[in-house]
């Protein structure tokens, strides 16, 4: 029989447990800064209709990149590419029953077919938070907010990102009214803006004259070119300046020059690539020369509900990744040293295996997380499997200290030894979790 592959299926990972403590941690930390703003946690089924992303989501995501199939029954179902149109039909199901504005937030994993490269995967994991019922500013300053806090949580500070802001109804006003586009050479146009810091420049041109067309090429690549070398929203064609579009953006950016967001900026390049957009949208940008790309981004969409037979509704929402926050992290050096979330390894000296398991039990009971070491090895052993698994705490136990009831334990991290009551013994492992805390026990204690 051939001997199977140990790889995992290509664009995917396995986590192992070291992986599973950074992927824990920032999970946690996007758990904690979601439900101090009032957000809840919701959940939506892996597989969706293939409908419900052909609708709206835009045809090289539902066409190309999903995961599709027939099921059993003879339905076309895919497996979830993004949460947006779930999380939509979620709440137009319950469309009447819901309070609003709704604070939703949900951690999942999708799956893409496309190239895997550094920092997009098939499988990957992404938080998605939403405002549902909400039209304002107000609510497009709060995500974007959030999202300038999930990273300043990790310890991230504002100079190290760069958030770009801009408006599809400004990118529609550009488009019919300054380009002169029709609806089908609008949409190509937004396609190729959206992939502008992809393609060469001279790709980029030669696909903007093929849209325009070789009699109007001349004077738009000049428009164009206009529009590229605005550096700010006071620098855009007076045309586009006056339009009623570029207020809703001006409004943008006083809620969040209240916010204390000093970091955000208006980039009429700015498209992602969605066709569900309807106003704001925005990235964070990772400013590290090393790394210099979109992390995470995010926008409106009111036209969503509606799709699923209920009253329309507002909602803007966002979607950091795993992958791109851990490699942001790991760009600022900012992924603290995680240690195995077993906090103490018994070391078995001699023939007190039942004392040990009974004292396991009772340090379990106490809220301790405990390893027993079950092997009967000799104690160095025993020590050294303690120390590769990373575990903080290693507590001896022998014939000496069952009937002292005193325990030696060493902490790994600098080999001090403690001889300890076992009231002594849980606080002072309960004190080294407060002070090591990775974002763990203090949301669920």
């Amino acid at each position: 029989m051939a001997t199977l592959s140990s790889q995992s299926y290509k664009g995917t990972r396995d986590y192992y447990p070291e992986d599973k403590r950074v992927q824990n941690y920032i999970f946690n930390t996007w758990k904690k800064v979601s439900i101090s703003h009032g957000y809840e946690e919701y959940g939506t089924p892996l597989l969706e209709p293939l409908e419900v992303y052909t609708a709206k989501s835009g045809q090289e995501l539902a066409s190309e990149q999903t995961y599709s199939f027939t099921d059993r029954g003879d339905r076309v179902v895919a497996i979830r590419p993004e949460m947006t149109p779930s999380v939509s039909r979620l709440v137009a199901a319950r469309r009447q029953e819901m309070a609003y504005p709704s604070r939703l937030f949900n951690i999942s994993n999708f799956m893409r077919y496309e190239r895997p490269q550094r920092g997009r995967e098939r499988e990957f994991w992404q938080l998605n938070v939403d405002i549902f019922g909400d039209d304002s500013a107000l609510a497009e300053a709060e995500i974007i907010t959030m999202g300038s806090e999930f990273l300043t949580s990790f310890g991230a500070t504002h100079d190290m990102f760069t958030i770009k802001i801009n408006n599809r109804n400004v990118i529609n006003f550009m488009m019919a009214h300054y380009l002169g586009l029709d609806a089908i050479q609008a949409q190509l146009m937004i396609k190729l803006f959206d992939r502008k810091s992809k393609i060469p420049p001279e790709n980029f041109r030669d696909q903007a004259i093929e849209i325009f067309g070789e009699a109007d090429a001349p004077d738009g690549l000049k428009k164009i070119s206009a529009l590229l070398g605005a550096k700010n929203m006071a620098e855009l064609p007076e045309s586009i300046l006056e339009s009623d579009a570029v207020k809703q953006v001006q409004e943008l950016f006083t809620q969040l020059e209240k916010s204390g967001i000093k970091n955000a900026v208006f980039d009429i390049t700015l498209m992602r690539g969605f066709d569900y957009y309807t106003g704001t949208v925005f990235e964070f940008f990772d400013n590290d020369p090393e790394n210099r790309r979109s992390l995470f981004g995010g926008g409106r969409y009111d036209g969503l509900v509606g799709l699923f037979g209920a009253e329309p509704l507002s909602a803007v929402g966002m979607a950091p990744g795993l992958t791109m926050t851990e490699l942001f992290l790991q760009s600022h050096s900012l992924l603290p040293k995680l240690s195995s979330t077993t906090e103490v390894y018994i070391v078995v000296i001699g023939e007190v295996s039942e004392d040990a398991h009974q004292l396991a039990s009772k340090l379990r009971r106490e809220g301790v997380s405990v390893e027993l070491d079950l092997t009967d090895r000799k104690t160095d052993k025993q020590v050294k499997t303690a120390i590769k698994k990373t575990i903080d705490n290693i507590l001896f136990v022998g014939e000496e200290e069952v009937q002292s009831e005193s325990y030696t334990l060493r902490n790994t991290t600098n080999n001090k030894e403690q001889k300890l009551s076992f009231e002594r013994l849980v606080s002072t492992v309960k004190d080294r979790r407060r002070k090591t805390d990775d974002g763990l026990s203090d949301l669920f204690d």
